[in-house]
């Protein structure tokens, strides 16, 4: 059975508050944190994530491909989950606070194994291309990528969730399949890296 989060409670009524003008932000529990902490680093590259997906849903409708509109749709809504925990230190976590759940990561492994079914055998690595969508997917596997390379420095440091970290992993692999799939759902070729075309 899914797990049921709280619903947010907040009320923004005033854009600026004048709060972070000395480089300062807080975090769920009330802190006061300089804005380049770790922590806020990786929430907000999570948040930088999010932005992109919006881009990959937008693109996805204009291509007609509902199916990956609606995955990229829940996926935005993941992601504000992720960043809520992030958000929080683990002495302040509520148990009904918006977080990424071993369900939400096998939602993944399932949609990662359909999409890559019938795919062709990769014969080189593949360059971000062949159909706008296709490059801005792989633009969301990069940031998705720096965003768990921050989580793993953070959780050097700090208790991090272990569900976040294996969530952007697998979500970063998602992107990969996804950004292949779209090229053959749009008869566009594969983009393969060849060594000499380079300048030599």
């Amino acid at each position: 059975m899914s797990e049921t989060f709280n619903e947010p409670r907040l009320a923004l009524n005033r854009i600026y508050t004048r709060t972070g003008d000395r480089g300062e932000t807080g975090l769920v529990g009330g802190q006061r944190v300089p804005k380049d902490t770790l922590r806020i680093e990786v929430f907000g590259t999570v948040d930088e994530l999010n932005s992109f997906v919006g881009l990959v849903r937008i693109s996805s409708h204009d291509q007609q491909l509902a199916e990956l509109e609606k995955i990229f749709e829940r996926i935005q809504h993941e992601l504000f989950n992720l960043g809520s925990v992030l958000a929080t230190l683990p002495a302040d976590l509520h148990p009904h606070q918006p977080r990424i759940t071993q369900e939400t990561i096998h939602q993944l492994e399932r949609e990662i194994d359909h999409y890559n079914e019938g795919l062709p055998a990769l014969r080189s690595f593949v360059l971000p291309g062949g159909s706008r969508l296709c490059a801005e997917l792989h633009v969301c596997r990069t940031v998705c990528r720096r965003a768990e390379r921050l989580l793993v420095t953070l959780g050097r440091q700090e208790e991090t969730p272990p569900e976040a970290l294996l969530y952007l992993n697998r979500l970063s692999d998602a992107f990969f399949v996804w950004s292949r799939w779209v090229n053959v759902a749009l008869g566009v070729p594969e983009a393969l890296w060849q060594p000499n075309q380079g300048a030599r």
